[in-house]
């Protein structure tokens, strides 16, 4: 019998953070549509799960080989993810829009929210994932790893 070799695939905190976000949206929407459903739109779980993709898009976009980049390069990353996540979010709301005559102010209110959650959380996932990765560079300046004829060079 032939053992498979395990990968080991460490799951971004970013990842993570936006999914419990998404879950609680979702909760959160559900129990609104339940609870007033004069005031709901029945597309808030499409609308939450359209965010949670695109902001997972954006976010690595943004943090993709961040450690390895300059500030630069992470503006330009940053510009290029609002600029994927605004025309995302015309194009969805054209498409509903046209597809949906009746329930077009009740489906822009839930999206607008549900917008602000997601930028909010975006946001607080950007500072986060920033500071570590300050903190990552700071060690690396105190520790500089050695190149040459160093017995450990290979070794991480």
């Amino acid at each position: 019998m032939k053992k498979m070799k395990r990968i080991n695939y460490k799951v971004p905190p970013y990842v993570i953070h936006l999914l419990v976000v998404s879950i609680v949206v979702a909760a959160l929407s559900i129990l609104m549509q339940v609870a007033l459903p004069a005031y709901s739109t029945p597309a808030m779980p499409f609308i939450v799960l359209f965010f949670f993709f695109v902001t997972l898009f954006s976010l690595y976009v943004v943090l993709r080989d961040q450690s390895q980049r300059d500030s630069r390069k992470f503006v330009s990353g940053y510009m290029l993810s609002r600029i994927i996540k605004f025309m995302s979010c015309l194009l969805f709301l054209l498409i509903y829009f046209i597809a949906s005559k009746e329930d077009r102010w009740r489906f822009a209110g839930a999206f607008m929210v549900i917008y602000l959650i997601f930028s909010i959380s975006e946001i607080f996932i950007l500072k986060k994932e920033n500071s570590r990765l300050q903190k990552l560079r700071d060690a690396e300046k105190q520790n500089p790893t050695e190149t040459g004829n160093d017995e450990h060079a290979g070794q991480k």
